[in-house]
């Protein structure tokens, strides 16, 4: 490991105020920053397996704290120490070999920091364990599909349709109605959509990340489950020719935080201006970036979200369905806490014997093409089914 990817490591010092009360870990982390800079300094101490076993007990020790209940009462100090702990982890171990298993196994502990932990303190120590993990691991497998662009189809849209409106546009004629709204050729500018196509730029950039991996085409199923995969190999699984056997699985990389887990990806994309409204006085909440890709017949059903959302299509077509949030009584939301934000309906073939109030409901249909994005304000009913291999990005806020 190179002089100024050490020097990235955080000292004791900028660790002292998270620590205050965690005299274990604290304990551990002073032993093991002290050992860095022994070696920075060219004076290596002794201990260093016993600091390696530590530093796993403290990894350890939070991982068990952050699966204790549910993720989101899990302190921020917990995830925190734990990501810290993870990159010493990661330190500990190059020294030990830096051959192209051992960097593998350091990546996957690399992603674990980010999925689990709180990694927005160190973000360039993050980015610069990334390239160096990543640098050398050969990928020898045959070189995967530039997906074919989708041909803008001519098809009837059930919603206001806006090509490219300015801010004050999309103000006066979406946001402040709460009308959704169908935005043409709003992100034809980002990079990503000429480049994300290529699947290879994807292999390149993010193939050796592990990522949640939704399987089945429809979260509310009883067949539903998730993995964590590495991306190449979800990529291979879902866009390589299989010779037509019909037993792939669907797998759908949704809802995921990908951007801030792979930076590289975020600057194919721009957050549009129309994040920036809201209803509040304050200065705005920060924008949550999602991502989703997957095969053809990936399926989100029928569900809500409470804060504003922009779907950006990037490459593929989705088949959108709407309801108004005023239907809601009329759309048999689940009654499990977990699924109360989802109805219990097949939104694209009605139920009216076993969903009588389904009757009752207006439907507003729509194709989502590339280049496009569909306006949703907060609590419509949406469900999106993949026409074609797709990639989309949603934008959340308040």
């Amino acid at each position: 490991m190179d002089g100024p990817l050490l020097e990235l490591f955080p000292r004791f010092d900028d660790l002292e105020d998270l620590l205050r009360n965690e005299v274990e870990a604290r304990y551990i982390l002073k032993k093991a920053t002290d050992h860095l800079d022994g070696i920075k300094s060219n004076d290596k101490a002794g201990e260093e397996e016993e600091i390696r076993y530590l530093i796993c007990a403290v990894v350890d020790r939070n991982w068990e704290r952050i699966h204790t209940g549910h993720f989101s009462v899990v302190p921020v100090t917990t995830r925190q120490i734990y990501a810290i702990a993870c990159f010493f982890k990661i330190f500990f171990l190059l020294l030990e070999s830096t051959d192209p298993r051992q960097k593998e196994k350091c990546s996957g502990i690399l992603d674990e920091a980010q999925l689990l932990g709180c990694t927005d303190d160190w973000s360039e120590l993050k980015a610069a364990l990334m390239e160096y993990l990543d640098k050398g691991q050969q990928e020898t497998a045959e070189p995967l599909p530039i997906l074919a662009a989708v041909l803008r189809g001519s098809c009837a849209c059930d919603i206001p349709q806006l090509d490219a409106p300015g801010l004050n546009e999309f103000q006066t004629k979406c946001f402040q109605p709460q009308q959704p709204t169908l935005l043409l050729n709003t992100i034809k500018h980002w990079p990503a959509m000429d480049k994300w196509r290529d699947l290879n730029y994807l292999l390149q950039v993010a193939g050796n990340r592990t990522v949640p991996i939704e399987i089945g085409s429809n979260y509310a199923s009883d067949e539903w489950s998730q993995q964590l995969v590495k991306i190449r190999d979800f990529l291979r699984r879902q866009f390589v020719d299989q010779s037509g056997d019909g037993c792939r699985e669907i797998e759908y990389l949704a809802q995921h935080e990908l951007f801030a887990q792979i930076p590289a990806l975020k600057a194919d994309i721009c957050v549009p201006d129309y994040c920036t409204l809201s209803g509040a006085e304050e200065t705005p909440a920060a924008v949550d970036i999602k991502a989703w890709l997957g095969p053809a017949g990936t399926i989100s059903p029928m569900h809500y979200d409470p804060k504003h959302n922009l779907l950006c299509q990037v490459f593929g077509s989705k088949q959108i369905i709407l309801a108004a949030p005023e239907d809601t009584p009329n759309l048999y939301p689940h009654e499990s806490e977990f699924l109360g934000n989802t109805s219990q309906i097949n939104a694209a073939e009605l139920d009216l014997k076993t969903f009588p109030l389904l009757e009752q409901v207006r439907f507003y249909k729509l194709l989502l093409q590339p280049g496009d994005c569909l306006y949703m304000p907060p609590k419509w009913w949406h469900y999106v089914r993949a026409e074609t291999p797709s990639f989309s990005v949603s934008f959340w806020w308040e």
